[in-house]
């Protein structure tokens, strides 16, 4: 038995929902939010056989890309106001991080 912990990106939230429902897999959602841009993330904890940890980890891929997205970076130290004019720059956004760990013991009641 594995544990699956996939941080997902909200926009890819939906798809993978409707996927993990439509191939029978049991699923928990937990709210997070990311670090470099502090938006919203979903954490999925799903618990597999190894037999069916191939499927997963493709569906989970199928539906999460990477993109970008134009973000204007702040100075560190916002100083007067007009005296610094951020550029925009692009950044990837997206996708998913996914931890698969081993499970010594599985109980459902």
């Amino acid at each position: 038995m594995k544990l699956v912990i996939a941080v997902v990106h909200n926009r890819d939230k939906n798809k993978v929902v409707e996927d993990l429902v439509r191939a029978g897999f049991k699923f928990t959602i937990i709210g997070s939010t990311g670090g470099f841009l502090r938006e919203g993330n979903t954490t999925f904890l799903i618990g597999v056989d190894q037999s069916e940890q191939s499927a997963l980890l493709n569906l989970i891929q199928h539906n999460c890309k990477t993109r970008e997205q134009l973000v204007n970076v702040l100075p560190p130290d916002a100083s007067q106001v007009g005296t610094f004019v951020p550029s925009p720059i692009k950044v990837p956004v997206g996708g998913a991080i996914v931890f698969v760990l081993n499970v010594e013991q599985f109980e459902r009641f």
